[in-house]
């Protein structure tokens, strides 16, 4: 009988080699986000993080992937702000609720391993996290031959952070007569590309390397423009103002993001000529011929987050806001109706 060749994981498509060079690689970039509170190091089964002294701590957690923006940094072949993207967006998605970040766990599904594109990646996860003062703590890469088509990878994200229960923002106290205040988005953030990627890519037959003027970039610059933190302007806010609401505007956009916040009986009127929508939006609803409602529903229209107040502190919050670089917008009020978000114009 013939003797058959001896295979190794190696054969297989997995390489411990290209795993431990790309360890030797990030481990550095993953040590500089580390607080006082991480007790664990790089290699231990589980991240150990010593909590601190809290009189009611309330974890607060999320969990997001960058879906198909991954596909267009496939094509640049730039990736090195997708983990900016997944660290900004679940660090939003904690904030809005009044949670400081404390640490991030990652995953990255990889056909092949390749350290060059994972050391991009956790460049982009150790800025996001030094970004709004996170540790990343812990993570898995696994490389997964026939699961994933060469060159491409998958990016997956844990955020937990922590809040005293009486300092939780529900947005239970909203009412009438409260105003809304919008923060800029820095562009479609990590929402809407399968649209977008059909619309650039497949009907206007761009490519990542075209350069568009009324955007005064290429189309690969403008989609892999990394997701806005706001954590801590929203951190800052709240120790001059009482927030009472707070919208993460992703998937859904404005209508499907403010009314999750909404209590019963109140309904929002948002100005839609309150903000000059950026050119990115424009071109896509041109393009793809999309009527304004869908992009509404699927596009943030270049508002990031929506803020509550009290009409009586509105002008102190955009009056601060503007004194730490951002550009609040007053967007519109809270009104007595059956709950909804409504569009209207100021005239």
């Amino acid at each position: 009988m013939e003797k058959k060749e001896s295979l190794t994981y190696a054969d297989a498509g997995v390489s411990f080699d290209a795993e431990s060079k790309a360890m030797q690689r990030i481990s550095g970039h993953i040590k500089s986000t580390y607080r006082d509170e991480v007790i664990s190091g790089l290699g231990s089964f589980g991240g150990l993080f010593a909590l601190g002294s809290y009189k009611q701590p309330i974890l607060v957690s999320s969990t997001d992937s960058v879906g198909t923006k991954l596909m267009v940094a496939f094509q640049a072949e730039k990736h090195d702000t997708v983990g900016i993207d997944i660290v900004t967006h679940c660090g939003n998605d904690i904030v809005v609720q009044g949670a400081e970040p404390l640490f991030f766990l990652d995953y990255i599904g990889i056909g092949k391993m390749d350290p060059d594109v994972i050391e991009e990646i956790i460049l982009g996860l150790t800025k996001g996290c030094q970004e709004i003062g996170c540790a990343l703590i812990s993570g898995e890469t696994a490389e997964l031959p026939g699961l994933y088509t060469p060159g491409e990878y998958d990016l997956v994200g844990t955020i937990v952070g922590v809040v005293e229960k009486e300092e939780l923002i529900t947005g239970s106290t909203i009412e009438p007569g409260n105003k809304l205040i919008g923060l800029k988005s820095s562009g479609l953030h990590t929402n809407g590309y399968s649209l977008a990627r059909r619309i650039l890519f497949d009907r206007c037959n761009y490519s990542v390397d075209t350069y568009h003027a009324d955007l005064d970039s290429t189309i690969g610059e403008e989609l892999l423009i990394p997701h806005r933190s706001y954590v801590q302007c929203i951190q800052l806010l709240r120790q001059k103002i009482e927030i009472k609401g707070i919208a993460h505007i992703t998937g859904g956009g404005l209508p499907g993001n403010v009314i999750r916040i909404l209590p019963d009986e109140c309904r929002v009127l948002i100005e839609m000529d309150s903000w000059d929508v950026p050119p990115i939006f424009s071109i896509l609803q041109k393009e793809g011929n999309v009527e304004e409602s869908e992009m509404f529903r699927v596009f943030n229209m270049g508002i990031g987050m929506v803020i509550v107040v009290s009409d009586d502190v509105v002008n102190i919050a955009c009056e601060y806001l503007r004194s730490i670089g951002e550009t609040p917008i007053e967007l519109g009020e809270i009104i007595q109706g059956e709950k909804g978000v409504e569009f209207c114009t100021s005239q």
